[in-house]
């Protein structure tokens, strides 16, 4: 795992034409670009970015993410965003399609903020597979922001801006997402807070990093709340304990970073949280029943 990929890291990866490298719309609110897929790179790194990325995939692979792996054998949209670390591992066979990336100022200039959008909510599902027609409709879509970048019309980035909002909400529109509740109730929307509150803390991309919170009673005191309120909301809406999700969390992270880094079983300890090595290896053994060591050699 490496720390979070920038735009000017991204683009050292892809050389493309300099005249596109830091396109800007005309006011400055952003950065925004749009490219084919070919040539693709075998698997990239496996890494958060800081921006946004929607790839129409044409060829097969597997998308790599912290806790799965989903694989791609058909025509597809890739949601990639901040908050997931993910990597794309191409097999054999041609790839071809079109990919653009963003940044949350380019998108949100008049629009909701762009992490609540579903396809690029952490620990949601960011694939949206498609049919023969939905593939021609959205090769459409792309191929005309290509020509876009490419144009002198002044108001441009406006425009691109719209075709991006139209990519997003088609590929809402058939995805297999559950539709949101309007009438949630207490518990579920405190057990949403703390959920969403956990998800913010991963992935660790450092092995300077650490978590901040990591009892049931640091959530409690940040949601502003008492812990047993929280504890109750929380079993009400999973069936869990509100220490079962904290720990099948860290357990998932502790996975990631034995799968995807070299860093040390110490290096590791720390970053979740623990205070001593020994102290991490019994709670991995207590979840899996293999210690640390012997998982991070039968991912080898």
């Amino acid at each position: 795992m490496q720390t979070i990929e920038t735009l000017e890291e991204f683009y050292r990866r892809h050389p493309v034409d300099n005249q596109k490298v830091f396109a800007e719309n005309n006011t400055g609110q952003g950065h925004f670009n749009v490219f084919m897929r070919k040539p693709c790179m075998v698997r990239s790194p496996f890494s958060r970015r800081d921006f946004y990325k929607i790839a129409l995939v044409i060829g097969n692979g597997k998308m790599h993410y912290t806790d799965k792996e989903v694989v791609v054998d058909r025509p597809a949209l890739v949601f990639s965003s901040p908050s997931a670390t993910s990597s794309w591992e191409s097999d054999a066979g041609p790839q071809t399609g079109w990919f653009c990336l963003f940044t949350q100022a380019f998108i949100e200039s008049g629009s909701p903020q762009i992490q609540d959008f579903p396809l690029f909510k952490a620990g949601g599902s960011h694939i949206v597979f498609l049919t023969e027609s939905q593939q021609a409709f959205f090769s459409a879509v792309l191929r005309k922001m290509m020509e876009e970048m490419d144009s002198e019309y002044s108001g441009k980035y406006d425009l691109l801006r719209n075709y991006l909002r139209i990519l997003m909400h088609e590929a809402l529109k058939i995805s297999p997402l559950n539709p949101v509740e309007n009438n949630i109730n207490a518990p579920a929307r405190i057990t949403n807070q703390f959920l969403e509150l956990l998800e913010r803390q991963f992935p660790i991309d450092s092995s300077g990093q650490y978590l901040k919170l990591k009892t049931a009673n640091d959530f409690a005191n940040c949601l502003a709340m008492h812990t047993n309120h929280l504890n109750r909301s929380v079993k009400e809406t999973t069936g869990q304990t509100t220490s079962q999700h904290i720990s099948a969390r860290i357990l998932k992270e502790a996975q990631a970073l034995l799968k995807h880094t070299d860093w040390s079983i110490a290096q590791i300890a720390v970053g979740l949280g623990f205070e001593e090595p020994a102290y991490f290896t019994n709670f991995f053994k207590k979840h899996t029943g293999i210690s640390p060591a012997i998982s991070r050699l039968s991912n080898s």
